[in-house]
């Protein structure tokens, strides 16, 4: 395979669970500069702590953890609590009924240790690549969505922007003056885009900088937008 553009990982979250302190810490060190957010554990209890607080985006996790079974762990994950994570096992054996549970449970990948960092990013990358692109898909499909809602041929740079920086709850987080630094356009350009965007209940106001993008109420391109 080419060369991977490893740049796509810095829009993903990622559960690490590795009960050696030291493994757990070096391995963090790397990853945390190529991803959105690290999560570093050595329980489950840990995992299952940051997966109810935070959005997961894949996991990784030893399979022989003091006192538990990072495969027993994703079982409990996916068929009794409904989290349906991608997920990597790493263990230092090559024992076979490991392999079958790993194939059984859907397991996107296998990585023996000690684990080959260059190896486990390219892992990382090929199981977030196709959630990447679904994602650009998405988001350039709501750009013409919102680009139909409004009339302005100024304000494309602005939908722009905020969909670029819409986070997992789809808000976003600035104010006026924050925009107009990273966007070359005129406040009275803001005010009104957003005025529009409200009045359809594109953009709601939630506080101060914060609001929130209902893409539900988009319009659908292939009609007409009343002017």
């Amino acid at each position: 395979m080419d060369k991977r553009n490893l740049d796509i990982l810095g829009n993903f979250n990622i559960l690490y669970i590795e009960d050696e302190p030291e493994l757990l810490k070096h391995t963090a060190a790397v990853l945390e500069d190529f991803v959105k957010n690290i999560f570093a554990v050595l329980t489950c209890k840990e995992a299952l702590s940051v997966i109810q607080k935070n959005k997961v985006d894949i996991i990784i996790t030893d399979i022989n953890l003091k006192y538990e079974n990072g495969i027993e762990f994703l079982k409990e994950l996916k068929y009794d609590l409904g989290y349906d994570i991608p997920s990597i096992v790493a263990t230092a054996y090559t024992d076979t009924d490991y392999l079958i549970d790993a194939i059984k449970l859907k397991v996107e990948d296998y990585i023996v240790k000690p684990i080959n960092l260059k190896d486990l990013l390219n892992a990382i990358h090929d199981i977030l690549l196709p959630i990447a692109q679904e994602k650009e898909i998405n988001n350039s499909y709501n750009m013409i969505k919102t680009i139909s809602a409004v009339t302005d041929g100024k304000q494309v740079e602005l939908v722009k922007f905020i969909l670029k920086n819409l986070d997992d709850e789809s808000m976003f987080n600035y104010s006026y003056g924050d925009i107009m630094n990273h966007v070359d356009v005129s406040k009275p350009t803001v005010i009104k885009f957003f005025r529009q965007l409200s009045e359809k209940g594109i953009l709601t106001k939630i506080q101060n900088k914060r609001y929130f993008f209902n893409e539900n109420n988009l319009p659908d391109p292939s009609e007409e937008i009343d002017e």
